[in-house]
């Protein structure tokens, strides 16, 4: 094996944190200000009719909030390896989402949160954290699904023949998946992948889900209150059905971290367009959602990537 020189390895790996936290921005700043659908105008002046402090500092405080409960899964999970501070877990969160932004589906988030620990813990962490996101979008898909069903059944955008398809297609999906889960693929299998669930004891899981809950209708409230921000006077059940379709949808479309409130803003177009709300509201909603919990979280996480050192265990 070629070695390398202890400071060439000091300087690729500031190279590398460089290159990440650069190329966050980067994006960041490509996606606000390149974006023609995003009417700076018309948000100014609506602002400045509604601006109220209170009401600002309650839209960032569920922002908080809504990391937060992302943090103390974290937390709750990696006690299966080892006990890990809030302040640890903050910093493994936020780093690997800055360092997930540029990737598909977050994947590099799976390296960002492995590389905190010990090269002999990379398999459990990258487990665990796709059990953290796992459970987020089950909790995601059910929700979704009634949502979709309540919405469809207020509005008719699917007919009842789709949706009994839809039922019958996921039903023979998990029929597959359930004869099938002994046949190996590598040495893997969905009944070694159950039984590795459950060598977690119990109570992390019903935590693991309880936070997940808790995360949900804190982001599915946001978005709420912010349509209420915008004037947007609707029905609470009939906006938060759309609001969970177009979670539901929108998690469903392989993606990237920067270009989530593209997709998101995408399919919101299209359910509140039904409801019958301007493209420019729904779009700028959307941009904020995405800056909420997104941006400012990514830039706090880029101060972690920068501090990162790889001789440290977290």
């Amino acid at each position: 094996m070629i070695s390398i020189p202890h400071k060439t390895k000091q300087f690729l790996v500031l190279l590398i944190k460089i290159l990440i936290v650069a190329a966050a921005f980067y994006f960041i700043y490509d996606q606000l200000a390149n974006n023609d659908k995003l009417n700076w105008q018309k948000f100014i002046v609506l602002f400045q009719k509604n601006q109220s402090v209170s009401g600002i500092s309650f839209i960032l405080l569920l922002s908080v909030l809504n990391r937060y409960f992302e943090i103390l899964k974290w937390q709750n999970l990696v006690q299966n390896i080892r006990n890990i501070t809030i302040a640890q877990s903050t910093k493994q969160v936020l780093a690997a989402l800055t360092a997930g932004l540029f990737t598909p589906n977050g994947v590099g988030e799976y390296a960002g949160k492995a590389l905190f620990f010990n090269k002999s813990e990379a398999k459990k962490v990258i487990f665990l954290n796709l059990i953290c996101n796992g459970i987020q979008m089950i909790l995601t898909i059910i929700f979704g699904i009634f949502g979709l069903l309540y919405f469809n059944a207020q509005f008719n955008v699917i007919t009842p023949k789709t949706v009994l398809s839809l039922v019958g297609i996921c039903f023979l999906l998990f029929g597959i998946l359930f004869f099938s889960k002994k046949i190996n693929i590598k040495g893997y299998s969905i009944e070694k992948l159950i039984h590795k669930i459950n060598e977690i004891p119990k109570s992390i899981h019903q935590r693991n889900i309880l936070l997940g809950i808790c995360r949900y209708i804190v982001f599915s409230h946001q978005y709420y209150f912010l349509f209420l921000a915008f004037d947007v006077d609707l029905p609470y059940l009939t906006l938060m059905s759309a609001i969970s379709s177009v979670y539901f949808l929108a998690s469903s479309l392989p993606t990237f971290q920067f270009l989530d409130f593209a997709v998101k803003g995408s399919v919101a177009i299209y359910f509140f367009g039904i409801l019958g709300v301007n493209e420019w509201i729904v779009v700028f909603i959307s941009t904020l959602m995405w800056f909420l919990n997104v941006v400012i979280p990514v830039v706090i996480g880029s101060y972690y990537v920068l501090n990162f050192k790889t001789r440290n265990i977290a």
